[in-house]
């Protein structure tokens, strides 16, 4: 396929771009702004990568007529340099025609994670805190900042329920492909006689909804305020300071009572409401998605059961794109980089598929 007069149509957009970021004025309107530098820095890289494929190529060219040539010295120099010539150039074009695919909307956004206890009682929490634990060490070596937004405990030190913002660079991006059923299978700490039990936590990974992408009109929300219950530090049930929010239409509802000011609630429970009618919106514009990217990676969907914990064989299975690792110690220490890596290269290579058709 030749992207030449597609190239070409970037570096026109790419010189447009070198101008406005120099303009006194970028700065007038910060988020357009923000938008401007991310859409420069993706043309650059774009290009950079489109430079290096050509080279490539040329290389490749002018190396085989040398090998084809009447110098014999310069033949065998020639040909020495074209096996791995020959090995670059359809990797460079891959990544070239990555790099031309338009980005996922939300991918530069922060993230708020959701993890619930599923099936399986007072393990079932457990776990959840383990995945929650799991996502803050990932957080922490991939330089991410976590920030709780609710959580509710369980006996044990487990979970029912916890709500997090992580923000940083790219942060759906690397998250998004969390959301899902999380089956473990281990042998829980209150079991007697070492019985292996199956329970399961849902994720659900929203991007980071600002007022600009969900308009929400003030008549279709009640806002209600009660006391805080539940753990949670000194003077957590001797003020009126838990807020409930209710989004009419949709009837959806959000209770925030962790921040230690009402204000704190109400702030945190418009941007989990924000968010949660932002992915309401994004599923349905993912039915419009291809039936093979949706069996390749899923829809991120709660109902589906995306990967497995299994302890005694220190296995995790990624279930969407059958990949089994055997380094589920490491894993719960937050080494999920392979895996996400993974998830979103079988992604791409879903999203070429389709720009090929």
């Amino acid at each position: 396929m030749d992207f030449s007069a597609l190239i070409a149509r970037k570096q026109e957009r790419f010189s447009e771009l070198e101008t406005a970021i120099t303009s006194p004025d970028l700065f007038n309107d910060p988020k357009k702004a923000q938008e401007i530098l991310r859409e420069h820095s993706r043309l650059k890289s774009l290009l950079e990568k489109s430079s290096a494929f050509e080279k490539a190529q040329r290389e490749l060219r002018e190396n085989e007529e040398m090998a084809a040539g009447d110098d014999p010295e310069m033949a065998e120099l020639a040909q020495a340099e074209i096996p791995a010539l020959r090995e670059a150039v359809p990797n460079l074009e891959r990544d070239m025609q990555i790099a031309l695919l338009p980005p996922e909307p939300d991918d530069d956004k922060d993230a708020i994670v959701e993890i619930r206890a599923g099936t399986g009682g007072t393990e079932a929490a457990l776990f959840a805190a383990d995945l929650y634990r799991m996502y803050c060490r990932f957080a922490e070596t991939s330089g991410l900042k976590v920030e709780v937004m609710e959580s509710s405990q369980s006996d044990l030190g487990g979970l029912k329920e916890v709500i997090f913002r992580l923000s940083g660079e790219s942060v759906f991006r690397k998250m998004r492909y969390e959301s899902g059923v999380h089956r473990v299978q281990r042998v829980p700490a209150t079991e007697a006689q070492g019985r292996i039990h199956t329970s399961a936590a849902t994720v659900a990974v929203l991007p980071e909804a600002e007022e600009v992408d969900i308009d929400i009109k003030p008549e279709d929300l009640r806002i209600e305020v009660c006391r805080a219950g539940g753990p949670g530090g000194q003077g957590v049930n001797t003020t009126d300071s838990a807020v409930q929010v209710l989004h009419i239409p949709t009837g959806r509802i959000v209770r925030c009572q962790d921040g230690r000011s009402q204000q704190q609630n109400k702030e945190r429970a418009l941007q989990i409401m924000r968010s949660r009618l932002l992915e309401d919106k994004r599923r349905e514009e993912e039915e419009k998605y291809s039936a093979y990217r949706k069996s390749l990676v899923g829809s991120g969907g709660r109902e589906e059961k995306v990967r497995t914990y299994n302890f005694p064989q220190n296995r995790v299975t990624d279930h969407r794109i059958n990949l089994t690792l055997y380094n589920l110690d490491q894993f719960m220490e937050g080494n999920i980089g392979e895996m996400i890596e993974t998830l979103y290269a079988s992604d791409v290579e879903a999203r070429l598929r389709e720009a090929a058709q």
